[in-house]
């Protein structure tokens, strides 16, 4: 690795809190880092790192996305970065796929909002990428989700909107809101098009099928659309991420693909 040389002491880290910095060392399944007007990574916790291929804070620390991710994803993050630093503006729960390393997708919501000095300045931004898992819930929770997860699988290529997703669950749109934030984190409209793009994913690695083929399995209406949506969510073009796909699951059944986003099994209702 080429020598670096040591970052001068942050007014970026002065700005934060010393109760936020404690929080990140114990975010073990979500990304924390803080990042300085030039893209420069001043601070990480170990979960960030382990989705680098450094073994070290010290190996991510002093560099750019760039330099760490593939230029595709690092090219979302710097865009991204550039919203944040330029407008001063949040950015919140943005679902998106990401690569993980050894090609394993997975999904994350991630946030930035700008650190700003006393005088407004903005100073750099902090970042935060957190895992999607399913929760426990409530037996009600847990059988209306099933019936929407089976209207979405059943829909796919005609996405239902969410006055239909709320008819299917026997609730109110308010409600199929606060039960699908709790169980998987998503707004309505993230779990759908997270479905999609799920499924896309998977015929992607799993068969042949021409991308205009898939747009349309997906409820796309060309394929121009489905290539910008998918590479916004994921950061590849559908062709990349199917030559990604392949690499990775060498060896593996060609059914192996993305988990359909379910809540969990009705026999662990209440658990």
């Amino acid at each position: 690795m080429p020598h670096r040389p040591p970052l001068a002491p942050s007014p970026l880290l002065r700005a934060l809190t010393p109760a936020l910095l404690t929080l990140a060392e114990d975010l073990t399944g979500t990304m924390f880092c803080v990042k300085d007007i030039e893209g420069r990574y001043v601070l990480v916790n170990d979960a960030f790192v382990r989705r680098t291929n450094e073994r070290s804070r010290r190996g991510v620390v002093g560099r750019t996305a760039v330099q760490l991710f593939d230029p595709l994803l690092a090219a979302r993050y710097d865009a991204q970065d550039r919203t944040v630093l330029a407008e001063g503006r949040e950015l919140r729960r943005e679902l998106e796929l990401i690569r993980r390393p050894g090609g394993t997708p997975g999904w994350y919501l991630t946030s930035k909002s700008p650190v700003r000095a006393e005088d407004g300045t903005v100073l750099g931004l902090v970042s935060i990428s957190q895992a999607l898992r399913g929760q426990d819930a409530d037996p009600e929770t847990i059988a209306s989700l099933h019936r929407v997860a089976d209207l979405v699988r059943d829909r796919i290529a005609a996405p239902p909107t969410v006055a239909d997703l709320a008819t299917a669950a026997g609730c109110s749109a308010a409600t199929l809101d606060r039960r699908l934030r709790r169980v998987f984190g998503l707004s309505p409209q993230q779990y759908v098009l997270r479905a999609r793009v799920d499924h896309a994913a998977a015929l992607l690695g799993g068969t042949e099928l021409p991308v205009a083929e898939i747009a349309g399995a997906v409820g796309f209406y060309d394929q121009a659309s489905f290539t910008r949506t998918f590479g916004r969510l994921t950061g590849e073009t559908p062709a990349q991420f199917r030559r990604a796909a392949r690499d990775a699951d060498a060896g593996q059944p060609a059914t192996a693909g993305l988990p359909w986003p379910t809540p969990p099994a009705r026999d662990t209702m209440g658990t």
